[in-house]
């Protein structure tokens, strides 16, 4: 039986270790923090994560709760410009399920838990040695334990990418972004993803995570005081200012270690691409190192990674500019999308399915 350690119990290493355990194989799992999160963080789950989901009977316990919403709603300030449906194929599981990440991750270590896995909180990785048939993994508490394979999972400031020298390329975007998780009341768009255009190139996104939950983010410094729809908020969970990094390693591994999630790659928000790819990450290693066709794992992953990073780019670019043709264009396109359903559809088919 393989032994495998997990560094790191966010939605790409509990993916990670859920679909290891379904095909027999329960890793150790480890994380830094003394608990699990208690921070909503990325929000919507795709379809094709659901997919991923489904087999460990994870997606049954995140369907219970999360709310799906099945269409974007685009405004020009406080107008709406666009009401987008999800609906590409008029398909019942068309729609991004809204569901904080500490609820997620509470569902996944349920399930890893019924394959007999824990997550070891407070425990920090600390070095790593490898040779051709082994990794030996050091604790901060001087514990040493050899495993077959080791997967970083530890996020954007991932220990393991450091203990590789793995370079983590790319750029931090100079602006400050704001997030704010608030409970609200009578909020007009309950089940749908709200996007407000705002003058010079400035933006608000509110997505649904619970029954009068929701994540408010702008590219400006305070994302509640941009919205310019009314919301009446009741309770402010948490509210801070953040930068982005678009950042990318060029390998995935160095010999029997390997990098799932946040520890490869790092994007903007827009397009919720984010855990979806991370998640995807954790999925396909674990099918790989069952099926022991782990060669191909980097350039597979590393290819998925760069095109999620340009596509998420590209429409963070086009929605934040301050070119006025560009604006213009864009208000032109969803005027245009307003009463042409096949260019709706267009548009939902690349929201849901990249």
């Amino acid at each position: 039986m393989m032994k495998i350690l997990i560094v790191g119990a966010g939605p790409a290493g509990l993916t990670t270790a859920v679909e290891l355990a379904r095909r027999g194989i329960v890793g150790d799992v480890i994380d830094l923090r003394e608990s699990g999160s208690g921070l909503s963080r990325a929000v919507g789950i795709m379809p094709a994560s659901l997919d991923i989901l489904r087999p460990s009977g994870v997606t049954g316990k995140l369907l219970a709760e999360g709310t799906k919403f099945r269409q974007a709603r685009i405004y020009r300030h406080s107008t709406l410009a666009l009401a987008l449906p999800f609906a590409v194929n008029g398909a019942d599981d068309e729609f991004i399920l809204g569901l904080a990440q500490d609820r997620t991750e509470t569902h996944m270590r349920d399930v890893l838990s019924e394959f007999g896995g824990v997550v070891r909180y407070g425990t920090e990785l600390v070095n790593l040695h490898q040779d051709a048939n082994k990794v030996t993994a050091e604790t901060r508490d001087g514990a040493k334990a050899e495993y077959d394979y080791v997967v970083g999972a530890d996020g954007a400031r991932s220990t393991t990418r450091q203990l590789l020298n793995l370079e983590f390329r790319g750029h931090d975007l100079p602006e400050t972004w704001s997030i704010a998780d608030v409970d609200a009341d009578d909020w007009p768009n309950p089940d749908a993803f709200t996007l407000c255009r705002l003058s010079d190139g400035n933006v608000v996104v509110v997505v649904p995570l619970e029954r009068n939950r929701f994540r408010v983010v702008s590219n400006t410094g305070d994302a509640l005081a941009a919205l310019p729809l009314k919301m009446n908020v009741t309770n402010i969970r948490r509210a801070g200012q953040f930068q982005i990094s678009i950042r990318q390693v060029a390998q995935y591994n160095v010999g029997r270690v390997f990098l799932v999630g946040d520890a490869a790659h790092c994007h903007s928000p827009v397009g919720g691409r984010g855990m979806n790819l991370g998640i995807a990450d954790g999925a396909e290693l674990a099918r790989r190192m069952v099926e022991g066709e782990l060669d191909g794992y980097g350039e597979a992953r590393h290819k998925a990674g760069k095109q999620a990073i340009a596509g998420s780019e590209a429409v963070r670019k086009v929605m934040t500019s301050r070119n006025p043709a560009t604006r213009f264009l864009v208000l032109a396109v969803l005027r245009t999308a307003s009463f042409m359903p096949a260019l709706q559809r267009v548009f939902a088919k690349k929201i849901l399915y990249g």
